[in-house]
This record gives C-alpha cells, structure tokens and sequence, in this order.
C-alpha cells in the first residue's frame, strides 16, 4: 500500500481520484436516463430519434450533468407549492415555457423534475424531458404554422405534482391526455420520462451509500468549480479583452409573410466576464417562430462551443454561468411576452447558434465556422385512413451541418448530435405512407477547402388521404460560407399530386390536404463551406464526384478540378484551371451570403410567397 496522502482538489475535502469516479459515474448516468426513456416510451420521435435531454443538478438546481440545462428555481417558483414542500418520491410535470423561463421552448417538449433526497435531506434534482407526439391544438402534432399566441399550441400543464411521495396522480394525467390526439402516446411517454429521472435518483443513491452524503454533495461542487476553473482558461485564452464583435443573420420568415428576421449578437469581454448581448435584433413576431430563450441555457450553449471547440474534455454544466452575462431585449423574438406563439421556435434557435459561432468566428484568430441549414424541420401527416383508424406521424428531418477548421461539414445530420434518423422500414411499417427516397442533395454544401455539409431529399408517397403541416427554414436566405468558402444552397419543398401536377410549397405550411398517391418532395438546406475551394484535395474532390456528393461541373468550375473520363484527376488541366480561377476573381469577403437581394426586396418576395400561397386554392 502507499503511504502518500489523497491528492485533495483545490479548496475541496476530496480526493481526485474519487471525484473522477463521482464525475465518471453521473456521466454515465446521463446516458443511462436517455436509454431508459428510448426504450419504454412509445412515441418515434423520443423511440427512434432521441429528443429528450436528461439532467442531474445539485440542491441549488444547478446543473451538474446534463444536456440542455433546466431553470429549477423558475418552475418551482411557479408552481403551487414551495421548495420547502418537495418531499421524497415527488414528480413535478410541466410542459408551460412561460412558467419555466424557456427551459423547455414549446408545448410539445414535456419536462418532469424529481428531487433527490438522501437520508431526508435534499441532495439534489434529476429532470428529463422530452418531445411528445401531440398536446392537442390546433394542429396535429401541436406545432400550427398559422397561430397567433400559444393558446392554439395545445393543452399547458403548469408546475404540479404528477408523483405525490410516490403515489402517481392517475387522474391528472389522463385528464392531459385527454386533450391530446394520441393519449396512449402521451401516457407511455410521460411515464417513460419519469422513470429516466428515476433511473438518475439510483444512482445518486448509490454513490452516497458507496462515498457518503457529504462526498457526493462536495464532489458536486468541485465538479461544478473544475469546469469554471477550465472556461476561465479559455475565456483568457481564446477571448481577447476590449473590442467589440457583431454579427447579424436572418431567420427567413415566420410562416405569416412576415420576415426576413433580425438576430443580432454583440460579444466582448471585461476582466474574466464574457458579455453577451442580443440588442438590435427584431421584436417578437406574429407567427410561432418566437424563441424563449433561456438565459442559463445560452450560457450552456456559448460553453459549449468553448469547450467542444477548444477542450473537449471539460464537462459542461452550470459551474461557468457566472463568467458570463447575457442581455436578451423584453419582447425580441428571443424573449417574446406571453402569450407569444413560440411552436416552430426552431429556426430561431439553430439561427443563434450559427449567430454565436459566426461570432466567435470574428473574436478568435484561425477559427472559423461556417453557416448551417439553420433550423430543424419537421413534418406531421395525420389522418383517418380507409379503415378508420386515425394516424398521426412526426419527424425531424435534418441538412447540412457548417464546415469548421480541419474538417467538412457533416452531410444530412442534426445540429444537435445525438438525435438519429427514423428508419424508413419504421416509418413504413406503423404509418400509411411509402419512402421513395432519402439521398444526399449532390452540390448543396458551398464549396471550400472543407466543404460544407449537403442538404437531404426525402421523398414520401402517402397511402391515405390527410392532411400535413411542416415547418423548415433557409428557403430565402442562404448558409453563408467563410475565409474564401462559398454559401450552402437553399431548401425546397414540392407536391407532384396523382395527375402529375406540381406545386411549389413554402418553407412553413399548414393543413395542406393530400391524397393517397400524392407525394411530397422535402429538400433541406445546405451547409456554409470554409476556406478557398481551390485549395481542397483534388482526389477529395474526385472522389466525391464517384459517389454523387458534387457534380463533375462543380468540380471545374468551383474547385477547379479536371476529371479525365474515368473519373481521375487530370494534374496538369487542374492546376492550369485553378490559376486560371485564381487570377480571375476578386479576393473575397469574410463571408459569403450568397445572392440576397436587399432587405426591402426579401421582405417583398416573402410576403408575395405567402399570398400566393394562401389564394392557390380560391
């Protein structure tokens, strides 16, 4: 045995090594909660693609481990009771983002918070929540393109207890699910979360029957302070102090003719604090693309490009939140006033990732990153088929991923990386509808010596006559490209009706009636690329062109690479074309928005889409 004392952590009573196994064990335990929920909930969109997120946090309610971020002191200042009133065996429900600051952003995501308790004492909180199929409205799947406040998005649960000491309230959720189309789903689903917040509550257990309460509580808090201690050396690193840094992009519309859409973010650093500021960007609108947002979470996600980017290693959670100060405007689209519509929040929320990173991309030297697809769509078909049973699906579809420094730009992924596709043979087997196709959208990442991602096509044929409402974004604005790279191409949507005519589809509708037959031709966006096209691998480039990724007219006149007829690189034709390229065009700017039209002229053409849109049928 070794006669040398613990090494202890900083100001902490405990050691390092058992805080790495505290640290280790509620990591693991993150994920456990996601696989719990994914294999007892029903519903495809939690089942198959993963939309829920998972949280464990300290008695304070500060996250310690987790995915998303949760404003706890928020919902129970909200609920009926107070914190001292939380006792063993309880379950808060809410799926109100009024009454819990955005935590969770539309009715349909649905969060359940267990406290902890150990020995009677509260050591602690576990949340998860997730996206249900439907909570009523006026739309299935609850995500209406045309509604003004969130009272037409669906049934709101405010903060009550759904576990009393244990003892499940049978009556309250059966009266929620009631005013849902799928009950059964949002029953299944419901119970599925509580039992991921479950799953975390043992495993705290058993760390303080293994290490002691004391421990654990402490080794929160060192886990908490470790991460601080890391984001201060990369706040100071990577973060220069004194000058100011904008960027602005635009959401493409609210699906009510009204937009383009202002997001505007000024950053800069005094001392060890990061200032974060969203003046300038638009009022709330009309439509549902309004995005609470929360302000512990912002924080989150600006860590989190810090750490991914920079120190992988680092776990996120609330410990750095203090380093940062965030100003978000009262009635701005990123902190609408109740009641707000704020169901297809979406293309606002991926848009302020792509405005922070963009951003950073002005403040940190040799670090760029491109734009995305800039939102994440989804599409809802329900009806009642020939044998009268009701159907109702939905899915998140996804597009081009930015290119970043080193690397391409992921090819039809979310931009949040756990979420998966849902398998077409799925799709196929519960739903009345046929998959055709889900292919790469060849030549839809903009060019660069990292490419950004390509958008996908996904074509359905459905099997019954009903109804869909989908909501997707970058129809009219563009994924910009940076340091060279070129802009990523825009999304599409088309109807080919049974008799073989088309019809071209906004970015966001509504109720759109199809028949059985019909098929629907859903294209995403594509992402930003970075750097100059010309400097790219050419056998990279050659070998895309084999597998379909760019076309052969792309690779000469974009990349400047010359392919004999059997598809491999002509070395001397290439570099003759890429100086051609080069002494021929001007040196470009840092960032390539693609062919926009001014503001006055989008909001036009935006506007115009939506009446002729809404007059098709008259």
């Amino acid at each position: 045995m070794s006669d040398s004392q613990p090494d202890f952590v900083g100001e902490h009573d405990i050691d390092q090594t058992t805080l790495d196994i505290i640290e280790s064990t509620l990591s693991n335990t993150r994920y456990e909660m996601d696989r719990v929920v994914e294999t007892t909930a029903i519903s495809p969109v939690i089942r198959e693609q993963s939309d829920q997120f998972p949280l464990i946090a300290d008695a304070k309610g500060r996250m310690v481990m987790g995915q998303f971020g949760s404003a706890i002191d928020t919902i129970l200042e909200n609920s009926a009771f107070e914190r001292e009133d939380l006792e063993d065996g309880d379950v808060i429900a809410t799926n109100d983002p009024y009454m819990c600051a955005g935590a969770v952003s539309h009715t349909p995501d649905m969060l359940l918070l267990r406290p902890i308790f150990y020995e009677d004492d509260l050591i602690g909180f576990s949340s998860q929540w997730g996206n249900l199929m439907d909570v009523g409205g006026k739309t299935p799947g609850s995500m209406p393109v045309q509604a003004g406040t969130i009272f037409e998005e669906g049934m709101r649960l405010p903060p009550v207890k759904l576990y009393k000491q244990g003892e499940f309230d049978s009556e309250l959720l059966q009266t929620f699910a009631h005013n849902t189309r799928l009950p059964n789903h949002a029953e299944a689903d419901i119970k599925a979360l509580a039992a991921g917040t479950k799953a975390a509550e043992t495993r705290v257990h058993e760390l303080c029957d293994r290490f002691g309460k004391e421990t654990y509580v402490e080794a929160c808090d060192a886990i908490l302070d470790r991460t601080r201690d890391g984001m201060i050396d990369l706040i100071h690193e990577f973060i220069p102090e004194g000058e100011r840094y904008t960027f602005a992009d635009y959401v493409d519309d609210d699906g009510m003719g009204n937009g383009p859409i202002k997001l505007h973010l000024e950053i800069y650093r005094e001392g060890e604090t990061v200032y974060l500021d969203w003046t300038g960007t638009d009022e709330q609108v009309p439509g549902t693309v309004n995005f609470l947002l929360n302000e512990q979470m912002f924080k989150m996600f600006t860590g989190v490009f810090l750490i991914m980017a920079f120190d992988p290693l680092l776990t996120f959670n609330d410990g750095y939140y203090d380093l940062f100060d965030v100003t978000l405007p009262e009635g701005s689209v990123v902190q609408p006033e109740f009641p707000a519509a704020l169901g297809n929040r979406l293309p606002m929320m991926a848009r302020q990732f792509d405005v922070l990173q963009a951003t950073f991309s002005k403040l940190i030297d040799d670090f760029s990153v491109a734009g995305s697809y800039g939102t994440s769509p989804n599409l809802v078909y329900a009806g009642t088929d020939s044998e009268g049973n009701d159907f109702q699906m939905l899915e998140i579809l996804y597009g081009g991923i930015p290119a970043r420094p080193g690397g391409d730009g992921l090819d039809g992924h979310s931009w949040w990386p756990l979420f998966r596709t849902v398998p077409a043979e799925y799709q196929e087997a519960y739903y009345p509808l046929t998959i055709d196709e889900y292919s790469t959208r060849t030549d839809t990442g903009g060019a660069g010596e990292f490419r950004g991602g390509h958008g996908i096509t996904k074509v359905y044929t459905f099997e019954e006559d009903g109804a869909i409402t989908f909501q997707d974004d970058r129809a009219h604005t563009y994924p910009w490209g940076v340091d060279g790279g070129q802009h990523g191409q825009t999304s599409e949507k088309k109807l080919i009706r049974t008799d073989g005519t088309e019809e071209e589809l906004p970015s966001k509708v509504e109720n759109v009636a199809v028949q059985a037959g019909d098929k629907l031709v859903f294209s995403t966006a594509g992402g930003g690329g970075l750097g100059d096209p010309v400097e790219r691998d050419p056998d990279v480039v050659a070998t895309e062109v084999e597998r379909g990724l760019i076309s052969e007219v792309t690779a000469r006149e974009e990349y400047g690479v010359v392919l004999d007829d059997d598809g491999a690189v002509e070395t001397t034709a290439t570099e003759e074309r890429r100086n051609e390229i080069r002494s021929n065009r001007d040196e470009p700017d840092a960032f390539d928005y693609g062919p926009l039209p001014d503001n006055e002229t989008l909001e036009a053409q935006i506007a115009n889409e939506r009446r002729e849109f809404a007059n098709r049928d008259n």
